[in-house]
């Protein structure tokens, strides 16, 4: 990773939901051997107390706040925690989120959408809100959320997830524009393929409900385990620093050629959801 992007995030407190596995748990081990101050935030308390024990083990410094997304107000208690506990919130990366019912749309139940879009959706807002009167009030804070596949593309048998994850990236291309003149910029991330629970959920489901395609994906993840994680943490720890003040309510995936984009102001129609090629 970029020494650079290392050193201005160091001493960063950042808060990360769904911090307890998957992507969450990567990005916040990886933030934290940054230099960053984490605040680990999920349900789970024993996953909590497993992601802070390699954290602190690895030299870092880490939070453990239990809180379900979907409660703005033990959000809120989780952020004012934070604050006492670490001095400061400087940025949010919102990665809590479940997969939903996989399969074609006639075979959801209805309930299962419901929590999805609780979760996937709602819990991003309230992270959001929860995060944003801090740094707004110091003009100054940095916000990633975490749009894993179907924010830019269809992904039949997986409708609700991928509805979840288009609806988030319209919220951020707002808001980026509601606070743009606070000094705080709000972005989502595309992290790529990367092998976790939600692997599994999609082998288990088989093909006849998650499609022949997802199937083979999910596979091959298993096996050569995604996108390295590296590549997901040195665009994420960019977004959180300094370095990309000039970027905002963008969607930007890991295999974009990111880097160029430290030195370079994008057309304001590139990397949002409505893009339709990359240039």
């Amino acid at each position: 990773m970029d020494k650079l992007v290392l050193s201005d995030i160091r001493n960063k407190s950042i808060l990360v939901t769904g911090a307890g596995r998957g992507i969450g748990k990567r990005l916040a081990l990886g933030l934290a051997q940054a230099g960053a101050r984490v605040g680990l935030l999920s349900r789970s308390q024993a996953e909590l107390d497993l992601a802070k024990l390699e954290i602190e083990q690895a030299g870092g410094n880490a939070l453990r706040l239990r809180a379900d997304v979907r409660d703005l107000e033990q959000l809120m208690a989780a952020v004012d925690r934070m604050k006492v506990v670490l001095g400061s919130v400087d940025g949010l990366v919102a990665a809590a989120g479940v997969l939903g019912p996989v399969g074609p749309l006639l075979s959801n139940r209805p309930k299962e959408w419901a929590e999805t879009l609780d979760i996937n959706l709602l819990g991003v807002v309230n992270s959001v809100r929860a995060v944003l009167p801090r740094l707004v009030e110091k003009r100054s804070g940095k916000i990633v959320v975490i749009v894993c596949g179907g924010a830019g593309h269809p992904r039949p048998n997986f409708a609700v997830y991928a509805a979840t994850k288009a609806a988030v990236t319209r919220f951020v291309e707002c808001v980026a524009e509601e606070v743009s003149g606070d000094n705080v910029q709000i972005n989502c991330v595309a992290p790529g393929r990367a092998y976790t629970h939600m692997t599994d959920e999609i082998l288990r489901a088989g093909e006849e409900n998650a499609g022949a395609n997802e199937i083979a994906e999910a596979r091959q993840v298993r096996i050569d385990g995604g996108t390295p994680a590296e590549k997901q943490i040195a665009l994420v720890a960019f977004l959180t620093s300094p370095r990309s003040n000039h970027i905002s309510g963008k969607l930007v995936e890991s295999t974009d050629d990111w880097k160029r984009f430290e030195k370079e102001n994008m057309r304001p129609e590139l990397f949002t959801l409505r893009r339709v090629q990359r240039m």
